[in-house]
């Protein structure tokens, strides 16, 4: 008698599927003898094969193998025919999505390095005030962050143009928590401009459509790599919260609640003294709701997405990807203590209290700058964001991963036993010859997965039913 493998999906150059009482990864072709590694039937055997497979095979080539269960009237020769015009269906209609896919991504590109082009063209005409980004230190350099951010989520997507690859994901979730944040800077900034009654700058303008163009990019990028891997590839998103979620997301959380409530606060301080009289007083400056309306808005706008990415990144699966969404969160937040420190670094004119440079230069009046403690438990929590998103980074899979391909022949609870050819789940210990002898069709009745019959006495391998 020839034995079996029950194949469920194949790639370019490997398949998996099961053997008598193992999953085991065969070259693809190969006799059913010589698997590649083989692992235990039951729900942990099945999620480290996959795990194994998804490494080993080329990005995107993973399909899953279907086959109509069929009567033994049909000979040979029909079920072939029928077989060869389904596969050549699934093959025009996966060539279709791979092209709009494609396209997409090639859109998703185009936009991306056009909004770099724009970011970089907004450093030098007036961006406030009549002033560029290029003639203040402490606002260029954020900005600067912002556009090489962007640069690399380009330079990801491009990779994953010239060859299938999971760079896209990486750089089109790094672009999106990276807009997601700097939206509600440059939503303060407007409303900067729009109350202090000073006219937009074209370079506050262009700037704000590279946001536009990138985050457009971003999020199109995003949408063909997941178009292209539907059922192939593990999915890229936010999953339910479960058990071991538990501890990533409450450290998260409260690291973005921590991060946004230092945000609030004032940061700037100031010593105004007089050497006539040897006094002093001491000035902060910087609170968020201590503006006008828009600016408001924009600074909790920046509070909210650093939350809801901090606890999507904790969420998110493969956890990689999520801590690329974090690390894009991460950049215009370290800008800002870049800012800071730059910001208390120059001189202050005493035009920021109202006061001329003759009358406190007549007066005596000298002014030093710092930061308040509030900002360095902002750079603090910032920093364990930094650490976390580099945890996400090097984190295994969890055991169980919502999304992950299930054994099409565990029970659903997950205990280990297998399902003969009509669905009945039997024990490890049955003999599972009469259930596969039983399927006689070439294929299994729950799935569709095909079976690859070979001969024991030549090594010789059927053709797949």
């Amino acid at each position: 008698m020839p034995e079996k493998a029950v194949i469920s999906h194949r790639g370019e150059k490997y398949e998996i599927g099961r053997g008598k009482r193992f999953y085991g990864i065969w070259v693809a072709g190969a006799p059913y003898e010589a698997p590649v590694d083989r692992w235990p039937e039951n729900n942990d055997g099945w999620q480290q094969a996959w795990m194994r497979f998804t490494a080993m095979e080329v990005p995107g080539t993973i399909t899953p193998v279907t086959s109509a269960r069929k009567s033994l009237r049909f000979g040979l020769g029909r079920r072939i025919a029928d077989d060869s015009a389904a596969d050549a269906g699934a093959t025009g209609s996966g060539a279709g999505t791979r092209s709009r896919a494609g396209a997409g991504l090639l859109v998703g590109e185009g936009l991306l390095v056009l909004g770099v082009a724009l970011g970089l063209a907004g450093l030098f005409p007036a961006y406030e005030g009549g002033q560029s980004l290029l003639s203040q230190w402490d606002q260029v350099v954020p900005h600067l962050c912002y556009v090489i951010g962007w640069a690399v989520t380009a330079a990801l997507v491009a990779l994953g143009v010239a060859r299938p690859s999971s760079s896209v994901r990486l750089g089109a979730l790094f672009g999106l928590g990276l807009s997601a944040v700097t939206l509600g800077f440059f939503l303060s900034d407007v409303g900067y401009v729009t109350s202090g009654g000073v006219s937009f700058g074209s370079g506050l303008i262009v700037s704000l459509l590279g946001w536009a163009a990138c985050t457009a990019g971003s999020a199109l990028a995003f949408a063909a790599k997941a178009g292209t891997t539907a059922q192939q590839e593990q999915p890229s998103r936010p999953v339910r919260p479960g058990r071991f979620h538990v501890g990533p997301l409450a450290l998260l959380v409260l690291a973005g609640i921590g991060t946004a409530a230092a945000f609030a606060p004032a940061w700037d301080n100031y010593v105004l003294g007089t050497a006539a009289a040897g006094a002093s007083e001491t000035v902060t400056a910087g609170n968020a709701f201590d503006n006008p309306g828009v600016v408001i808005a924009g600074n909790v706008a920046v509070m909210v997405a650093v939350i809801a990415v901090a606890a999507l990144a904790a969420l998110w699966r493969p956890a990689r990807h999520g801590s690329l969404l974090l690390a894009g969160a991460i950049v215009p937040l370290a800008a800002d203590i870049v800012s800071a420190i730059i910001q208390v670094s120059q001189p202050t004119s005493p035009t920021l209290f109202g006061i001329s440079s003759a009358q406190a230069s007549a007066a005596g009046l000298t002014i030093s700058s710092g930061l308040t403690g509030i900002f360095w438990v902002y750079f603090v929590f910032v920093i364990a964001l930094l650490v976390s998103c580099a945890w996400l980074f090097t984190e295994p899979g969890h055991p169980v991963m919502p999304g992950f391909p299930t054994s099409p022949w565990l029970p659903v609870s997950g205990d280990p036993g297998t399902r003969d050819a009509v669905g009945t789940v039997v024990s490890e210990d049955t003999d599972s010859d009469a259930s596969e002898d039983a399927d006689t069709d070439g294929s299994d009745s729950d799935t569709g997965a095909v079976d690859r019959d070979t001969a024991t006495g030549d090594g010789e391998q059927s053709t797949y039913a």
